[in-house]
């Protein structure tokens, strides 16, 4: 199960979408590809924040998507790590009143709340058998 919530995690992750400017927009998907094919690319581009940190979340995640049993450590930390841009892209959504930037953070956040409930049902059947 958690297999499949970490890949729901990845794969809802890719498809927030993104606005600025008048007549810019795409998904997290489009702009990656763009950052990691594009010809004229630096060393600057990789190292900022904004795309590094989401850049090892996605890693850690899909990381414990081939792990035998996936580590819920692991899956932790990459939500955590690819939460921060999620929240970041909702605030925006949020303050420009963008209900598409708004609703295409909600399959995430749909994830992340399975994630947690998930835990926290495991934890509580960890205890009970102690």
């Amino acid at each position: 199960m958690l297999r499949l919530i970490n890949t729901g995690l990845l794969l809802s992750f890719l498809v927030c979408y993104l606005e600025w400017g008048h007549d810019n927009s795409s998904f997290v998907f489009q702009v990656e590809y763009l950052v990691f094919f594009q010809k004229d690319h630096s060393a600057n581009t990789f190292t900022h924040p904004l795309i590094i940190i989401p850049f090892l979340g996605q890693l850690l995640i899909l990381f414990t998507i081939f792990q035998k049993k996936p580590g819920r450590r692991l899956t932790w930390i990459g939500l955590i790590l690819l939460g921060i841009l999620v929240l970041v892209i909702l605030l925006v959504g949020l303050l420009s009143l963008n209900y598409k930037i708004i609703l295409s953070t909600v399959p995430f956040i749909l994830f992340s709340m399975l994630f947690i409930v998930k835990r926290q049902a495991y934890s509580k059947t960890i205890g009970n058998l102690q």
